[in-house]
């Protein structure tokens, strides 16, 4: 399966880290240059310096033939606009996105991302059981 990760923060970075690990061809768009050679040389992996919402360095990324793209940057909006492109435009059959807000996780959903994952639902679900075990 090959995946395309936009954003080489440290959600990128740790996700690009499993997927490799888990056996998964993928590469990644960072706009930090430095960020962007750093994990192509670690990991072993085509990554790609540009914006994850231009086309041209998505296709460079190999968005036109891949099964998935997890957009992990920093910026909800962000995240939105690289998934819409890859599904409308590059028709990739399946786009994930991390979602700062929990606010926008059902504006997302209902505009077309297939999964939505926020960090703060996670966390506020993994509570929740924990109080109920108590």
């Amino acid at each position: 399966m090959k995946i395309v990760v936009v954003g080489g923060g440290k959600v990128g970075y740790y996700l690009v880290k499993i997927l490799v690990e888990h056996g998964y061809n993928v590469s990644l768009v960072e706009m930090d240059e430095r960020r962007c050679q750093l994990i192509a040389e670690e990991m072993g992996i085509l990554s790609v310096k540009g914006d994850g919402t231009d086309i041209t360095t998505l296709v460079d990324a190999g968005v036109d033939t891949a099964d998935a793209v997890i957009a992990a940057t920093g910026k909800d909006e962000v995240n939105f606009v690289i998934c819409q492109i890859a599904k409308r435009r590059l028709g990739v059959k399946k786009t994930i996105t991390r979602v700062n807000n929990p606010k926008n996780r059902e504006v997302l959903k209902r505009l077309g991302v297939d999964i939505v994952v926020s960090g703060t639902d996670l966390i506020i679900n993994a509570i929740e059981e924990i109080i109920q075990e108590v």
